[in-house]
């Protein structure tokens, strides 16, 4: 069967996030994105633990629901973390269930794991994925070529942190396959494309995600499909729109190529820092001649959240009431915002609103033209 999943984000007791992230408005928020499967996030933290407890019930080996006092809803569960190494290099780990992710609280016996659900461990690489993999976790680095916690920012290869091949990269939001394949040692590896989200809404939630084949949806076949690169397709952003695509000044925003930042010491004209983007980085490391794609490579489909189109159409706000009663009669006709974006024919959506049709048939046709992100500042499509 063919699961849509994300697997990673983050519940409402990691810093800079939504007090509503929480098991019950999750899953019903996921189902109208048209996710199957939603990470639970931040499961070393202790009361996060007890809320999944009190919220969750396990439906198969690892994948666990709501339980029947809340709305019933497609969209199931798996107990996921992040955390930070001693290096500040980021790691998600699969974690098989509840009970192990709460023996591995125990044996890592640190206040930090209870004040941040993204706890910073007193740990490098390698002993982050030698504990995982004892406890049959499914480990890898996260957003690998953000500039300020990807493993790429220390390391010119991955196996330098881990001494060892991770099951899986996640590439984060600046980053798609083609930039990725273009570094040898990658082609190895399983890519996942995850939203990393600190809200619940669609417009948060499944901005990035897998379409993945398993067996059947079980924790051990999805830790199967992972390791032996049964992801059929790569959803997220035009790596244009991450905040740290280009190398640029943090302050001002000015973009630079990678050799005029390092001729300037990474100092810009107007006295602000100059953050390496991961365009710069990509061309740091990558092979040549450039490689092609390799043959288990899925298609990588770029994807912008829907209120957020058609924000930009009408020039409102995200949460504004004008663009949430669009986007909820346009998720009451076609049922998920993945159908809308991807699947609904745009003669169809020219029927319900022309304008937004032709923003979306411009997007799937990847003819928008985008003003990249840099030093900290999302990308924005230009109409």
């Amino acid at each position: 069967m063919i699961i849509n999943a994300d697997l990673h984000v983050h519940s409402k007791f990691s810093l800079a996030t939504s007090k509503n992230m929480t098991p019950d408005i999750m899953a019903p928020e996921s189902e109208k994105k048209g996710l199957d499967l939603i990470a639970t996030g931040d499961a070393l933290h202790k009361t996060w633990q007890n809320i999944l407890e009190e919220e969750l019930e396990e439906t198969e080996e690892g994948i666990y629901k709501l339980k029947d006092k809340y709305p019933k809803t497609k969209t199931q569960f798996i107990i996921t973390t992040e955390v930070e190494d001693n290096q500040r290099i980021h790691h998600l780990l699969l974690i098989p269930n509840l009970e192990t992710a709460k023996e591995l609280r125990e044996i890592l016996n640190t206040p930090k794991t209870d004040t941040n659900g993204r706890p910073r461990l007193d740990m490098n690489g390698e002993e982050i994925i030698n504990l995982a993999h004892e406890y049959d976790c499914t480990v890898g680095p996260a957003h690998i070529f953000t500039p300020w916690t990807g493993i790429y920012k220390t390391y010119d290869s991955i196996k330098d942190c881990y001494n060892k091949k991770p099951d899986f990269v996640e590439l984060g939001l600046s980053a798609d396959s083609n930039m990725a394949d273009t570094i040898k040692e990658l082609q190895d590896y399983t890519f996942l494309t995850n939203s990393d989200s600190h809200s619940p809404w669609p417009h948060r939630i499944g901005r990035e995600f897998n379409k993945i084949d398993v067996k059947k949806i079980t924790y051990s076949n999805l830790q199967k499909s992972i390791k032996e690169n049964k992801i059929i397709g790569n959803y997220g952003f035009d790596p244009r729109m991450g905040k740290y695509h280009e190398t640029g000044c943090i302050k001002c925003k000015k973009i630079y190529t990678i050799q005029e930042a390092k001729k300037r010491d990474m100092k810009c004209s107007c006295s602000g820092i100059i953050k390496k983007g991961v365009n710069g980085r990509i061309q740091e490391l990558a092979s040549w001649p450039l490689p092609q794609h390799p043959k288990k490579r899925p298609k990588y489909t770029y994807l912008l959240p829907l209120a957020e189109l058609i924000s930009s159409t009408y020039n409102k706000g995200v949460t504004t009431k004008f663009v949430q009663t669009r986007w909820e009669n346009l998720i009451n006709e076609y049922h998920t915002e993945i159908n809308v974006l991807l699947k609904v024919h745009i003669d169809e959506l020219k029927k319900k609103d022309e304008t937004l049709a032709k923003i979306i048939e411009s997007y799937r046709k990847n003819k928008l033209k985008v003003t990249p992100g840099r030093g900290g500042e999302y990308g924005k499509v230009d109409y």
